[in-house]
């Protein structure tokens, strides 16, 4: 039964009103923003600004700052570097000493 108006709607496809396309690629050309300009302004338009900055600068200090001080139970991969020396193995890692809440008072 709804075969016959599938055939109808197939027979006379709708029409785009003329000019309609030609208005909307201008309406989306029309929002697009402006290319970034050549630069320091430009670069740092495209960079994200302060907030970024701000982000990258933030993410380099605690990087350096892991990289120079780490901590207890990880590697020193700088001083390994630096020095030459291997990896450390599983057996030299030692276990932290639980002395907080009464970990460290044998039961008795």
């Amino acid at each position: 039964m709804l075969e016959v108006f599938f055939q109808d709607a197939r027979a006379m496809p709708p029409r785009m009103p003329a000019g309609l396309m030609d208005r909307a690629l201008a309406g989306a050309l029309g929002a697009q923003p402006e290319p970034a300009s050549q630069g320091w302004r430009g670069l740092w338009r495209g960079f994200g600004g302060a907030p970024a900055l701000g982000g990258v600068v933030a993410a380099t200090a605690v990087g350096f700052w892991l990289g120079v001080s780490v901590p207890g139970l990880l590697p020193d991969l700088a001083a390994q570097i630096i020095t030459g020396d291997t990896f450390a193995a599983a057996d030299d890692i030692r276990a932290p000493e639980l002395t907080a809440f009464g970990w460290d008072i044998d039961g008795g």
